[in-house]
């Protein structure tokens, strides 16, 4: 059975000011954290950003930008592309602008995958990109895409989604599950 990680590095970032890919925390960049979370259990993992970015990522980091059919069309094009680019029974998702989310985390979020969406829910707010999706939800993401249904949550109420408690992974849930919205955020880092 094989596992692909998905990191999602195209948003626009418009309140961080430049590309969340590239910010730095402890030891790295949040792209390559994100990477390192899904390397060890994901047989490959991509990078899916826009298509400006490109260059910025080194050439061993295996990137794509959405496919023309929903390009930037936000997370779920992102998704979809990736599972487009790689076939995989499972799609482990993670953002990359949740720096604190490590393997540990993801692997043991691995384990608790079940139905057709797996996704977590820490400290009362829903993470519904720190994912893991079956090959069997692409349609319905392409679907809600050519309906201009975008929205993520929108999406998983309508398919069978496990919600993991984010403090069931770690101690310090609000923490880990943290996205780093504004350059101030970084102060915790």
């Amino acid at each position: 059975m094989k596992t692909a990680g998905i990191v999602l590095a195209g948003g626009l970032s418009r309140r961080f000011g430049s590309p969340k890919a590239f910010a730095s925390c402890e030891s790295g960049y949040f792209y390559e954290r994100a990477i390192e979370a899904l390397e060890p259990f994901c047989e490959e993992v991509v990078v899916v950003t826009r298509e400006e970015l490109l260059e910025r990522f080194p050439t061993g980091v295996n990137t794509i930008t959405d496919v023309q059919e929903v390009v930037g069309l936000g997370p779920l094009a992102g998704i979809y592309s990736a599972m487009e680019a790689v076939d995989a029974d499972t799609y482990a998702v993670l953002p990359c602008d949740m720096p604190y989310v490590d393997y540990g985390i993801m692997n043991g979020f691995k384990q608790l995958h079940q139905g057709s969406v797996t996704a977590v829910m820490a400290a009362g707010k829903y993470h519904p990109l720190v994912s893991i999706w079956n090959k069997e939800s692409k349609k319905p993401i392409l679907d809600a895409l050519q309906r201009e249904q975008l929205s993520v949550m929108k999406l998983l109420q309508e398919l069978e989604v496990t919600w993991i408690k984010g403090n069931s992974l770690t101690k310090n849930e609000k923490r880990i599950f943290t996205n780093i919205n504004m350059p101030i955020d970084l102060e915790r880092c």
